[in-house]
């Protein structure tokens, strides 16, 4: 079974929610709960939140909600500035 990590960035809209970012974490959970980890945000998420993260695990092409966060537009710039740092570190070596 093949099981890949990503985080998804979406905004509210008048239609729903619409993805604006993808980020692949790789496929080792422990590595991709350490980044998710480290992101900024708060964890009570409504209905009314108009940025939001999500943590995605996919196994054999299906997805699993892990995880989901809102955030302010200048979280959304740190926690991009955070998952590519990460990913340069585990891609650097």
């Amino acid at each position: 079974m093949e099981t890949t990590f990503y985080i998804l960035l979406h905004l509210k809209t008048t239609d729903g929610h619409e993805n604006f970012g993808k980020f692949s974490i790789g496929d080792d959970k422990t590595v991709a709960d350490k980044i998710f980890h480290q992101l900024k945000g708060n964890r009570d998420v409504t209905d009314q939140c108009g940025l939001c993260i999500e943590y995605i695990e996919m196994r054999d092409n299906l997805p699993y909600n892990v995880q989901i966060m809102s955030c302010t537009l200048d979280q959304i710039a740190e926690n991009c500035r955070i998952i590519t740092k990460e990913t340069f570190k585990r891609f650097a070596v």
